[in-house]
């Protein structure tokens, strides 16, 4: 699956950002510590963001929140500075998609993630959750089948192969896999989400393998949803709490 209209399309939410700037491994990371000293501190979080990147304030207010639950967390700027603009949601935006995706293949941005990781590994971190969304997803799912992180959680994944990247998961990973899905989504429409469940579903992935799905929503809805819309809130705020318990039962 590639990107659809809604991979660029959303809300910018309110809130104050309460995390830090990070460098690590000399790659950009937005950084949530919990607040209560108790947190694990050999397991991180990795965020891996859509294409608005770590600078649009509705990721940073994720990571705080994930930090909120007691999960250290780094979102990872895996755009080096450079996410597609908070103004492009707009349908008024002219801003050059195709130009940005050139620059942003995976083949320069999947090393900073690499980088990141290894910087952690050398503070300490043993266990490594990642949570994809959108863009996100092509990362962390490698990461996975790769066995370098322990545990995933995907929202409206874009850029999977179906249903080979769902078969190799199957096959090599150890990671146990959340993915959290929707009703319109043409990144990951309905007969991907069928084939997830029939390739890691019925116990088939021992490890562990869930999908939520939550309708009234679409492409986007658990970053970018509008939360005057109803579904649209309780959709994003399902994902975000099965997310947190996912990583509380298996990082």
């Amino acid at each position: 699956m590639s990107f659809c209209d809604d991979c660029f399309k959303g809300v910018t939410h309110e809130g104050t950002p309460k995390g830090k700037w990070e460098k690590i491994g000399q790659i950009d990371c937005y950084v949530g510590i919990p607040s209560d000293d108790n947190y694990p501190k050999d397991k991180a979080l990795l965020f891996l963001s859509d294409v608005f990147g770590m600078q649009l304030i509705n990721n940073q207010l994720l990571v705080d929140d994930f930090a909120a639950n007691g999960i250290l967390t780094y979102g990872v700027d895996y755009f080096f500075g450079d996410p597609f603009p908070a103004d492009a949601m707009s349908s008024e935006s002219t801003f050059d998609r195709e130009e940005w995706r050139g620059r942003h293949g995976y083949e320069r941005t999947r090393p900073a993630v690499d980088a990141v990781i290894a910087a952690l590994k050398e503070k300490g971190i043993t266990s490594f959750g990642t949570t994809g969304y959108c863009f996100g997803a092509a990362y962390a799912v490698p990461l996975a089948i790769e066995n370098i992180t322990q545990v995933t959680a995907v929202s409206h994944p874009s850029r999977l192969k179906i249903p080979e990247d769902l078969e190799k998961y199957l096959s090599i990973s150890k990671a146990p896999f959340l993915i959290n899905s929707c009703e319109e989504d043409a990144a990951f429409p309905i007969d991907a989400q069928a084939k997830a469940d029939e390739i890691l579903g019925d116990g088939k992935f021992v490890p562990g393998y869930k999908r939520e799905y939550f309708p009234g929503c679409k492409h986007g809805f658990a970053v970018r949803g509008d939360m005057s819309d109803p579904k649209v809130k309780a959709g994003k705020e399902g994902a975000f709490k099965a997310t947190v318990e996912w990583m509380k039962k298996y990082l």
